[in-house]
């Protein structure tokens, strides 16, 4: 049994975390991975309210474990989220992008654990000021909007510069990576990607196989999707993406992407309009940025493998299977006791 302060803190038995996806991170998978001794987390950002209130009271009645609700900070809703999370009993609150202090203090007056997200030493740092329980720190190794240091630099540095635990993301998905996180100075590790290629996971079959295709070269980070740092699946419909430029062939790009997702002009223009006022993008950014939502929903959700934009760490390409979170959390825990006895041994020797 390996216990750390991360295991103490969230009251579950492994050190191993569950990341929150759009699309991916329900009820099933969340309570999959609690009921194995993680912590299984919701991802709210893509669900309105009354589908979160369900999804939280659905989770609740499929495990008695710890779970947690993953939240945008910036969202126009964000403060009815937290309540929802506080009237839902759930213990574990974590934000997807910056925290908002206020925010943070709502939800410990509560009782719930908080958990930032960060990409740098910096941005670990200010949330530990505000109050933030425990930090995911997140390498480019991993999928979806990811910085610019590696996990192996990153980790070593957030771990001795706060005081609170810190769960490594990345790049894992063994026992061998769970004992490197803890070497860095990680009270435990986080993972999307392997937990969206199990057999909990809702994600349609089709999609999985693309996943479980890909090669160590088959993701890339790219600014096209949505403006910022992405790290997607390489594929065609990507590479046409990362080619294209200028606003003529953007707006050529997200006319076909807005017929085949089924999203109307006036819907996207509304969301560009958002968009471009929060983030400073140029209309050629704004057209695709406010088609990725929609893209990813069609292929996590409807499988529709011809749209192809699915956000994925580089640690799909070592993947080859489908286990059960159960399975998987459970060969995580076993490798890494045989690989902390080993170095045992060789200190013994």
């Amino acid at each position: 049994m390996i216990r750390t302060g991360l295991t103490e803190l969230l009251g579950i038995r492994y050190p191993v975390v569950q990341a929150a996806m759009g699309y991916v991170s329900g009820p099933r998978l969340a309570a999959a991975t609690s009921n194995a001794g993680g912590l299984g987390q919701i991802a709210s950002a893509t669900m309105s309210l009354a589908e979160l209130e369900g999804a939280i009271a659905d989770t609740a009645g499929r495990t008695g474990a710890p779970f947690g609700v993953n939240l945008r900070a910036d969202a126009p809703d964000a403060a009815q989220r937290v309540k929802l999370i506080i009237a839902g009993r759930v213990p574990v609150a974590s934000f997807a992008q910056a925290p908002r202090p206020e925010l943070i203090a709502a939800l410990k007056e509560a009782g719930v654990i908080t958990i930032a997200s960060a990409g740098a030493r910096r941005h670990a740092e200010k949330a530990a000021a505000w109050g933030i329980d425990a930090v995911i720190a997140t390498g480019s190794e991993g999928g979806g909007h990811v910085g610019a240091v590696p996990t192996s630099l990153l980790i070593p540095q957030v771990a001795a510069a706060v005081d609170i635990p810190v769960m490594a993301a990345g790049g894992f998905l063994d026992g061998r990576g769970l004992v490197a996180a803890l070497a860095w100075g990680a009270a435990g590790i986080a993972m999307g990607t392997r937990f969206l290629l199990t057999s909990d996971s809702p994600v349609p079959d089709a999609v999985k196989q693309l996943y479980l295709a890909a090669g160590l070269d088959g993701t890339v980070v790219t600014r096209r999707v949505d403006g910022v740092p992405h790290r997607v699946l390489r594929t065609r419909m990507v590479d046409r993406l990362r080619w294209r430029g200028g606003l003529v062939r953007s707006a050529r790009s997200a006319a076909s992407f807005r017929a085949a997702a089924g999203l109307s002009w006036r819907g996207m223009i509304r969301q560009g309009r958002a968009i471009r006022r929060e983030g400073g993008l140029s209309w050629g950014q704004v057209l695709m940025a406010a088609n990725a939502p929609v893209l990813l929903r069609a292929a996590m959700v409807d499988g529709r493998t011809d749209l192809c934009l699915m956000s994925s760490g580089q640690v799909a390409g070592l993947i080859e299977d489908l286990p059960s979170c159960a399975e998987l959390i459970g060969a995580i825990m076993g490798e890494a006791e045989v690989c902390l006895e080993r170095i045992a041994t060789l200190r013994s020797e």
